[in-house]
This record gives C-alpha cells, structure tokens and sequence, in this order.
C-alpha cells in the first residue's frame, strides 16, 4: 500500500461472501431455434442478454478475486481509517497485476521501510529544526526547574547562547544586540520561532497582547487554573451539564471571557490534564469535564 500524503491505492481480496443485485430481464427472449435466413441476422434480445451477462460477470464479485482499492487515510477518535472511496475488479487470470505489485511493495521495504532511522550528529552547523528543538528545550527545562511563571523574552535569551558560541555577550534588558553582529541576530531570531512554538504547545501564553511581551507560564499560573476550575465547578451544578459534563469547547469560550481572549485551547488543554491529575475534575467522556465531588 502507498501512502502519498492522505491518499492510498492497494489490492485486495474478497474475502467475505460477496452481494449481488441479479434482476431478471424484464425483455422476454424466445428461447425456440431462429430460422436459418435469419440465424446470422441482428437479434435486439440476445444481444441485451449477453451485455447483461457482461455486467453481471463485471461487477459480481466471487470469494478470492482481486480488487483495486483507493481511498483516503483520515483520523477519527485519535485513530487512523483508512476511506475506500473506489474500488473495481482487477482481471488478473495469470497472476501478473500481483506479481507487479509484490515488486513494488518488495522495493518499497527495501528503499523505505527496513532502512533503519539515521540521526544527524550535532555539529556547529545544525540544521535550524534541530537547533529550534533544543533551543525551545532548554526553555521548557528552564521554565520547569525555576517554577517561573511570567517572563520577557530577554529574561531568558542568555539561556540560549551555548547554542552560538561566538555571539558575545547578551545585551543588557531593554538595550538592542550590537549592530552588524549576525550571529546574535540568529540567536534573537531563534529565541522568537521558539516562543512560538511553546505558544503553539500551549507551554506559555501572552495573556495581553502588547509591545511589552509578557509571557505566562501555563502550569504556574495559578489564577487560569483557578478561572478553568470554578467555572467547571459553577456549570456543572446546571442541569444542562450535570449530566455529561463541559465540553472543552464551552471552558475555552467561558475562560476567555473571564480570564484572557488569548487563551488557546492547547494552553485549556494542559490546565484540564493538569486539574485532572490533581483530581480536581473528572473527565466524563471525551472533550467532556465535570468537577470532582468528594
């Protein structure tokens, strides 16, 4: 099977007792001996019968014969399926569709799959994923050892300058980096793709948007864990919610107008696993949350 993206194409065999539609010819077919003048002639009902013998043996599908299968690959419920969208009989009588296609699924593993997993060794000249991994790391195991729980950017920048060796040292706060020095310059750029993507993770979050970027650690804000946990608390005493709970939907829509428009649903979903942990919510079914009754 090839996966190209979300879409696949593979052979299958029938094996389930097939269905089929067989409707009788509503067109009556003399079953007596022609004449012989008109014996090489056209005859209108032989020929329908034999088109729909044609269809029949095309579209009947027997235990063991072969089909072509496309579709797409979706994920429903955190679990892959796999959407047959079409699918027709392959004629195959000597075998030679499948040999062909053992071939290329043969190379396929041997190109592809049975190779193992080759990592690149860290040098001066990592790649920008790689030094966007580490660089986003250092953070979160810094964020985590300190219990910090509100930053700037330029309270932390200095934590990333082992990642570039010949950048000097970091500029006081508020003072911009010297001029020309384009090393430093990928050391500011680095620290601004890795708080986006910690923004993305749902790690921090700027509960204001403004020029003085202030950065709020998820798990040591105490006030949105407070906000997250009392409206539970208050929505699942409404008969509406009692009972199945709030959908991770309504938390998000209600925090953000008690606590910050800024709250992303990834930062909701960290809080709630974390309340959850410390059991003082349940969850009740998936996306579903109720507050925890002693």
């Amino acid at each position: 099977m090839d996966l190209f993206g979300h879409v696949f194409t593979t052979l299958a065999k029938v094996v389930i007792a097939p269905c089929s539609h067989n409707p009788k010819s509503s067109m009556p077919i003399d079953g007596g001996k022609p004449s012989d003048d008109l014996q090489h002639s056209f005859n209108l009902a032989v020929e329908v019968k034999k088109l729909k013998q044609a269809q029949q043996t095309h579209f009947r599908l027997e235990i063991g014969e072969l089909l072509r299968v496309r579709g797409q690959v979706k994920t429903s419920r955190q679990q892959r399926e796999m959407m047959a969208s079409t699918y027709y009989k392959v004629n195959d009588p000597v075998m030679a569709v499948q040999i062909e296609w053992m071939s290329d699924v043969l190379q396929l593993y041997r190109e592809f799959y049975d190779k193992p997993l080759h990592l690149q060794n860290i040098s001066a000249s990592e790649s920008p994923i790689t030094s966007l991994s580490k660089a986003t790391q250092i953070i979160k195991d810094f964020l985590e050892q300190k219990a910090v729980s509100k930053f700037r950017p330029y309270d932390i920048q200095d934590i990333l300058q082992p990642l570039f060796p010949s950048c000097p040292e970091v500029a006081p706060a508020g003072q911009e980096p010297v001029a020309g020095s384009s090393t430093c310059q990928q050391l500011h750029v680095l620290l601004k793709e890795a708080l986006q993507l910690l923004q993305d993770e749902g790690v921090v979050y700027r509960k204001v948007k403004s020029q003085d970027e202030v950065y709020f650690v998820t798990a040591q804000d105490k006030d949105l864990l407070m906000a997250v946990k009392d409206i539970i608390r208050e929505d699942s005493k409404r008969e509406k919610y009692q009972e199945k709970g709030c959908h991770i939907l309504h938390i998000l829509s209600s925090v953000r107008q008690r606590h910050s428009m800024n709250v992303s649903k990834a930062v909701l979903e960290l809080v709630l696993k974390s309340l959850e942990c410390n059991s003082d919510i349940i969850s009740t079914r998936d996306n579903y949350f109720t507050y925890f009754i002693i």
